[in-house]
C-alpha cells in the first residue's frame, strides 16, 4: 500500500514538472493569444462595463482631441471600471487616435484592457447636403467608410472587438440620412464574408446599431424581409432605448399615476424612473419576441441608452421635467443593475459631455448626456467613485475629478422637478 502511494505521489509530481515546463517552453506571443479576449467573451460579462465615447471638448469635431487628451480619458474611465468603448464613425482622425491611444497605454501598462466597438457610418444619398436625401440609394462614400473600418480593425485586432455598420441608419426618424435595410444587409455581409476569408478576425462580431423600433420591436412597417435577413446576418444585435426622449414623445409611462399623486415628491421620481427602466426592458423584450417569431435566438445588447442632466426644451422645467442629474443617477444605477444581472452589455451613452452635438445651443440637452462634465467634474451617478477615491492622481486637460455642485445634494435637489401628473381630456 506504501509503495503504491509513493508511486502516485512521484508520478504525480513528474507529471506536475511536466505541465511546468511545458508553460515555460511557451513562447510569449502563444500565451498572449490564449488571454486574449473576443466579443463572445466580453459582451454581457458585468466585469467588462461598456459606455459610449466621443473625446470632443471644443463646440466643433474640426478640432480633434490629441492622444495625450485621448489617454487621459482611458485612465479615468478605466479606473471606473469601464472596459468597452463604444464609436460612432472612421470618417475622422478621432477613431484612429484613441485605438493608437490604448495602443500606446497597453504598451506602457501590458495589464491595461480596454476594448473597442468600432462604428463606421452609413448615409443615403445626398445625406448632409441642400439636396433632398434619397433613402432607396446609398451614399457612395459608404464603401470608403467600410474599408476605413476593416484598415483599423487589421491594425488593432487586439482592442477592436466589434464593427457596427451604421448608427440609428435605418430609424425613419433620421431624416437626414436613413437608408433601407438592404444597405446595411448589404456591408454586413461583405463583412462576414471577409472573416470567411480571413481578411478580418474570425472572432469579430458584426451588428449594426439602430433604434428598437428598426430591429423589429415597434412599428410593424418596420417588418420587411430585408429586416429578417439582416437580423439572421448579424452575429448580435444592437439596439437603441430612450425612455428620456420618450417622456415627449410617448409620455404615458412618465406621467404621475393617480394613485400616487398623495406621496411625497420623492417618492413620486424614484417610482417615475422605475417606470422609466420598465419602459426600456419592454423595448428589449420587444425586439426578442421579433427576433423569436423569425426563429433566430442570439445576444441581444444595447447600444445607447442614456439621460441628460440639462435641458431647456422638451425635457426641460417647461416641457416634460425629466432632466436633472438625481434622475440621471436613478436611471444610470437602474440600468447597470438590471443589465448585469440578466448578461446585457449597456452602451451607456455617455462618459463625457460634447458641446458639438448642438453647438448653437448650450443647455440643448444633446450636449448633456455625459456622466462627466467637459470639465471633468463626476456627475451625481457616479459621486459614489469620488468617495471611493477611484480618480485619485487622474486629470483631464489639467482638472482633478471632482464632483458637481460641491457634492452638496441639497443643492442638486433644488433643481430637481416632480413629472407632470396624468392630464384627463374632456
Amino acid at each position: 500500500m506504501m509503495k503504491c502511494r509513493a508511486y502516485f505521489i512521484l508520478v504525480s509530481f513528474l507529471l506536475v514538472m511536466s505541465v511546468g515546463c511545458k508553460k515555460q517552453n511557451e513562447s510569449p506571443k502563444k500565451m498572449q493569444m490564449k488571454l486574449e479576449k473576443t466579443a463572445a467573451d466580453i459582451l454581457g460579462d458585468s466585469n467588462y462595463l461598456a459606455i459610449s465615447y466621443g473625446g470632443y471638448r471644443e463646440r466643433t469635431r474640426e478640432r480633434q482631441p490629441t492622444i495625450e487628451q485621448l489617454k487621459q480619458d482611458m485612465h479615468i474611465l478605466h479606473a471606473m471600471g469601464i472596459r468597452i468603448l463604444r464609436t460612432y464613425n472612421v470618417q475622422l482622425p478621432h477613431a484612429a487616435n484613441l485605438l493608437e491611444a490604448i495602443k500606446q497605454i497597453k504598451i506602457e501598462d501590458p495589464g491595461f484592457e480596454m476594448y473597442v466597438m468600432l462604428g463606421a457610418w452609413i448615409d443615403c444619398l445626398n445625406a448632409w447636403t441642400d439636396k433632398l436625401p434619397d433613402h432607396n440609394v446609398e451614399s457612395p462614400d459608404n464603401a470608403n467608410e467600410i474599408q476605413r473600418a476593416v484598415n483599423l480593425v487589421n491594425k488593432y485586432p487586439d482592442i477592436v472587438k466589434v464593427l457596427a455598420v451604421g448608427n440609428e441608419a435605418m430609424v425613419k426618424w433620421a431624416t437626414s440620412y436613413y437608408v433601407q435595410p438592404g444597405v446595411i444587409l448589404k456591408w454586413v455581409n461583405h463583412l462576414q464574408d471577409l472573416k470567411l476569408k480571413g481578411e478580418l478576425p474570425k472572432d469579430l462580431w458584426i451588428t449594426s446599431s439602430d433604434d428598437f423600433s428598426s430591429w423589429g420591436g415597434g412599428d410593424t412597417s418596420y417588418h420587411t424581409p430585408e429586416l429578417e435577413a439582416l437580423i439572421k446576418a448579424v452575429d448580435y444585435i444592437s439596439m437603441h432605448t430612450y425612455p428620456y426622449h420618450n417622456t415627449h414623445y410617448n409620455p404615458d409611462f412618465w406621467f404621475v399615476p393617480d394613485e400616487q399623486e398623495e406621496l411625497d415628491s420623492i417618492q413620486q421620481i424614484q417610482n417615475a424612473m422605475l417606470r422609466a427602466k420598465d419602459f426600456a426592458v419592454k423595448q428589449v423584450d420587444s425586439v426578442r419576441s421579433y427576433m423569436k417569431s423569425l426563429g433566430v435566438d442570439k445576444p441581444i445588447h444595447i447600444g445607447e441608452t442614456g439621460w441628460a442632466s440639462v435641458s431647456t426644451g422638451y425635457y426641460g422645467p417647461k416641457g416634460s421635467k425629466a432632466t436633472d442629474e438625481y434622475k440621471q443617477g436613478l436611471y444610470y444605477r437602474h440600468m447597470r443593475e438590471w443589465t448585469n444581472s440578466v448578461g446585457i452589455s449597456c452602451f451607456y451613452f455617455e462618459a463625457f459631455n460634447e458641446k458639438w452635438k448642438d453647438g448653437n445651443n448650450p443647455k440643448g440637452s444633446e450636449n448633456h448626456f455625459g456622466l462627466f462634465t467637459i470639465e471633468a467634474e463626476a456627475k451625481y451617478p457616479i459621486w459614489d467613485l469620488v468617495d471611493k477615491n477611484v480618480f485619485d492622481g487622474l486629470t483631464r486637460d489639467g482638472n482633478k475629478i471632482r464632483k458637481t455642485y460641491n457634492g452638496n445634494l441639497d443643492s442638486l435637489m433644488k433643481e430637481v422637478l416632480v413629472p407632470p401628473k396624468v392630464v384627463v381630456q374632456e
